[in-house]
């Protein structure tokens, strides 16, 4: 398989990633490896509808994006990884998922979590699998569309106290 974009962004396929990412990314499929939205049923079939054109999108366990990952019968496929938190992010590469960039769009706000950024607020553990991650090599890309700048991600992070 072959990865052309790998994007954080718990609202999931919305109007900047079905008419912008995915068009940039140009891959066949878009795979959502989260067990939360995998086993959400209404969650999944909506995820499924908003589906920019001609692009399959697989919803599935993050176990199960590992297996398929490793698939020889997959090997030529092009993907979009398109994560909800990094802590998905980091089982992958843990398991040998050659993912280089992680691109940083939209990580909401909820109780408990520290706003970073106008689009990205996180938890305790998220920052955690952020260093994991950049400890793995992967490059910290944030940015909300392809067009941004990018920001210093490891700088924001390291900003921030919780």
């Amino acid at each position: 398989m072959k990865i052309k974009l790998a994007r954080i962004d718990d609202r999931l396929i919305h109007g900047q990633v079905a008419t912008v990412w995915a068009k940039e990314a140009n891959a066949e499929r878009i795979i959502i490896p989260s067990d939360e939205v995998a086993n959400d049923e209404i969650r999944r079939t909506l995820v499924k509808q908003a589906a920019p054109p001609g692009v399959k999108v697989n919803v599935i366990t993050t176990e199960k994006a590992i297996k398929v990952f490793h698939n020889p019968k997959y090997e030529n496929d092009t993907v979009f990884f398109l994560f909800t938190k990094p802590s998905e992010v980091l089982e992958l590469v843990n398991a040998g998922i050659p993912i280089q960039s992680i691109n940083i769009g939209g990580m909401q706000y909820k109780e408990g979590r520290v706003q970073i950024t106008k689009a990205i607020s996180v938890f305790k553990e998220d920052i955690d699998a952020f260093y994991e991650l950049e400890k793995h090599g992967v490059k910290l890309d944030c940015r909300v569309v392809s067009t941004d700048t990018p920001k210093d991600f490891k700088a924001l992070l390291d900003s921030v106290t919780v």
